[in-house]
């Protein structure tokens, strides 16, 4: 099967993570898949799904996370990755696992 995108955003603070995940997966047909702490206050999220459906999940979760912003949480950084080759897909975390899977697209 073919690769599908991953979408990446990284947050200053746990409310604008949050907003944005739940903006990526209510706005485009993508897949919640990981979801980390980084360093002391720094989160990430990732979803993975058809291009297109990426980057509108991810311009989504920007838009989100920048009105969450508030006491001090904001946008770090985004990125998108159109194909990840499977090296990278089976060793960096943003496969699909148990918890992901129920909520796969395709």
């Amino acid at each position: 099967a073919m690769p599908l995108a991953v979408g990446v955003i990284e947050t200053l603070g746990f409310p604008p993570v949050l907003a944005a995940a739940d903006a990526m997966v209510k706005t485009a047909e993508v897949t919640l898949v990981y979801y980390g702490l980084a360093e002391s206050a720094r989160f990430l999220v990732a979803v993975r799904g058809q291009v297109a459906e990426v980057k509108r999940a991810v311009a989504a979760g920007i838009e989100a996370c920048n009105q969450a912003q508030g006491d001090g949480g904001k946008l770090i950084t985004h990125y998108i990755v159109p194909n990840p080759p499977e090296n990278v897909e089976s060793v960096l975390p943003i496969h699909f696992t148990k918890k992901s899977e129920p909520f796969r697209i395709f």
